[in-house]
Parts: structure tokens; sequence; C-alpha cells
């Protein structure tokens, strides 16, 4: 059995570490432009997190190399690049029957496709299956237990992926067929950790902290019931369990970024600063349009939004969502 990983960054890399003994081969894919020397020859990544990869882990840029006779392609790409990456395995040769697992999480923009319609867009034929959850890298690398979904339209996809990516004590990971649900609760979770790192820098309290869970699952809730995902999807792992774990911790980049929103930095000079990618600043733009498309009201996700794209000031943001009109409070 063989697994590839693509994509070298903080949980791609923690994943190749997290599955090494699962697998007869393990390779690791990253683009040359970002493939660094300490990676390739000594297999360590010293930044944003410390990572050692076991010995055993094959680490390449050749893409035609890293997918041959690979059984699961793990697909840990940030969203921008995922269509190109795409387009590449294509060229590269592979094959309908090798399963392709994004676990990418965020919106396609300009086209607001979730990850998997990309992959079908340009892999029409391709097994495919979703992986998400709450899995913040640091902690699986602490050896800290966690569990996620593995959703398909195909469910003996799902269960093939559950059986042979499962860690025992460490990974546990349960099977779903709503793909859209999935998919839409771990990308949509990331503007409201935003919101919450927000809400953390100004010391607004665990009141605040709560409210903005709750109405920040009612959006993801609204527009992901919108696109046919079912409602209890959103309350499982991919949906709450994922929006707990980003809201709750500093570790995750997201929430990093709505701290510093909150100090007044700039985005893009926060997006230097943290030096990886936070997919719910691209995702806060996708979603809006998404919303204002489909006539749904997301008032945390909008003005965070406006945190990240204009001049707002962080009084001005908490005033914007306290003081608007008074309403009866949705029933699901």
């Amino acid at each position: 059995m063989k697994l590839t990983v693509l994509g070298a960054g903080c949980w791609g890399a923690t994943l190749a570490w997290l599955l090494n003994n699962n697998f007869d081969k393990v390779c690791l894919w990253s683009r040359e432009q970002d493939l660094t020397d300490e990676l390739k020859y000594k297999k360590h990544i010293s930044k944003p997190l410390d990572i050692q990869l076991q010995d055993k882990i094959d680490i390449t840029s050749d893409l035609e190399f890293a997918i041959k006779d690979a059984d699961i392609i793990l697909s840990v790409i940030a969203t921008v690049g995922v269509r190109s990456v795409c387009e590449q395995l294509k060229e590269a040769g592979i094959k309908s029957e090798q399963i392709l697992v994004n676990a990418s999480k965020g919106l396609e923009l300009p086209s607001l496709m979730t990850m998997s319609d990309v992959i079908k867009d340009v892999l029409p034929n391709q097994k495919l299956a979703i992986l998400s959850g709450p899995t913040l890298a640091r902690e699986v690398l602490n050896g800290c237990p966690t569990a996620a979904c593995v959703a398909s339209e195909d469910m003996k996809t799902a269960e093939f992926v559950q059986k042979h990516l499962n860690v025992p004590n460490k990974f546990r990971l349960y099977t779903n067929s709503d793909v859209i649900g999935v998919e839409l609760g771990g990308s949509l979770k990331n503007v409201i950790a935003i919101a919450a790192g927000f809400a953390a820098e100004m010391k607004l309290g665990d009141n605040t902290n709560g409210a903005l869970l709750t109405r920040g699952m009612a959006e993801i809730v609204r527009i992901s019931v919108k696109l046919g995902a079912n409602p209890s999807t959103l309350y499982g792992l991919s949906g709450m369990g994922d929006l707990i774990a980003t809201c709750s911790s500093p570790l995750s980049r997201n929430h990093t970024v709505g701290a510093m929103l909150a100090k007044g930095k700039k985005i893009d000079d926060i997006l230097n600063e943290l030096g990886s990618v936070a997919e719910g600043v691209k995702t806060a733009k996708a979603l809006c349009e998404l919303a204002k498309k489909l006539n749904i009201e997301v008032p945390v996700s909008s003005v965070i939004y406006e945190a990240l794209y204009t001049d707002i000031t962080p009084k001005q943001v908490l005033e914007k969502l306290m003081n608007r009109k008074l309403k009866e409070e949705e029933k699901y």
C-alpha cells in the first residue's frame, strides 16, 4: 500500500508523519519552488511547526513519481492551487481508480465552487473523498487524539479511506455520504474563527464567544442547507466540531488572523507575519459573495469581510454586530 500526500505545509507534513506506519510506502510531494533543502535532505520542517519526518518518507517535486502506484492520494493544497494541481495530476497520468482525498478547506474564487466540484471539473472520473474535522496540526503532532469525517458519494470509497487512514488511539475516522455538508462545514467555519480570534483579543469574554459561535453556526447552516447539505452534518465533526476547535484555540491560523485584526493590523502585514495560509481570509470573500447570490443574511461573516478588506475599526466591527435590527432567533 502506498500513500502520497500532495502539499508539504503544516497539515500535509503532519498527515504524512501521522500516517507513516499505516502504509508500506509514503511520499510527500511539494512544488519545486516550495521544496526547501532542509525538507528534501533532512526531512525536517522548522517553521511554523517543528516536524521531523520519518526516514521512510520519500520527498519529491516530481508529481509523476509521487503518484505512481499510490492507492490513496491525499491532497492538502491551498484552495487557490487546487485546480492547477488537478491539471498537473491529469498530465501526470493519475488513474481513475486511485482515490483522491481532498483535505483543503475553502471555496474557489471567483467560481465559488467547493473543492470537490473543482476536482470533478478537472478529473470527472476520479474516485474522490473529503477529509474534514477538528484537526489542529500542533495537537496532532503532540499525540492528542481527535476525530474527523471521510465523506464520499460512494460509501465503499469512504470506507476504504476510513480503514487505511484511521490511527488507533490518535485519529478516529467516521464515514459520511453528505459531501457538500462536510465540505461547507469545514470551509465556512474558518471565517467564524477569524471573528472568534478578534473577540478573544478584545477580551470580550465567554458570553460573547458563546454568542458568536452560535450565531456563526446559524450562518453556516443557512448557507449549507440552501446548497443541499443535511443540517445534522453541520452539527457533526466537520461543522460544530471543527468550529469549536478553531474558534477556541490560538493554534488556529484563522483565530490568529482575527486577533491581529483586533490589534489594528492590516491583512497584508498579517499574512506576511503569519508565513502560512489562513483559508478564512479568502473564504470570507467567497462566503459573502455566495450569500448575496443566495439572498441570505450573514452578518458575522459580512463584518469580518469588512474588517479584512476595508478600514473599519475594531470598535465599529463590534457596534455593527450588536446594534443590528432586533429579530426572532431562527429555528432549524
